[in-house]
């Protein structure tokens, strides 16, 4: 089940859970996990884009090894919220998900990764230190907006 809308994702998962949140990028997809009750996420693995299939093999051993109900997708909109190459191809990755058997929530994320890159500024990261972060904080980001949503659902 695929949706964008909270109320649906929460009732796909009534006991709560562990959920995974992903920020799919071209050359990475960057993750970070949350506790079962819903309270923070974290980053977690930053996986390295190659073929699909992998990158599904990847994400199905996370899964699997930390025991995820849920998936949080970020949705890369445009700012006055339509579609973009990048939003159809992110709906595509997560059609090509569906068949793990997980719910899916496709999650806006539009100011995820100028939210996270101002903060990493802000604490005076270098350069190249927030190009190994970005990704995995844009993830955990995004998954804890959707958790501080979901809970109030």
């Amino acid at each position: 089940m695929i949706t964008t809308l909270p109320a649906d994702f929460r009732a796909a998962l009534p006991s709560g859970g562990r959920l995974l949140g992903l920020d799919v990028g071209t050359k990475t997809i960057g993750t970070a996990l949350c506790d079962a009750g819903w309270s923070f996420a974290s980053p977690a693995l930053l996986i390295r884009r190659t073929k699909f299939t992998k990158d599904k093999a990847a994400l199905a051993e996370l899964i699997t090894r930390q025991q995820v109900k849920g998936l949080v997708i970020g949705l890369p909109l445009n700012l006055d919220g339509t579609d973009s190459p990048r939003t159809q191809s992110t709906r595509a990755f997560a059609r090509n998900l569906d068949d793990i058997g997980l719910p899916i929530l496709l999650s806006d994320e539009r100011w995820s990764t100028v939210a996270v890159e101002r903060t990493l500024i802000e604490q005076d990261f270098s350069r190249a230190r927030r190009a190994d972060m970005i990704d995995n904080m844009a993830a955990a980001h995004i998954l804890q907006g959707a958790i501080d949503g979901l809970v109030n659902v």
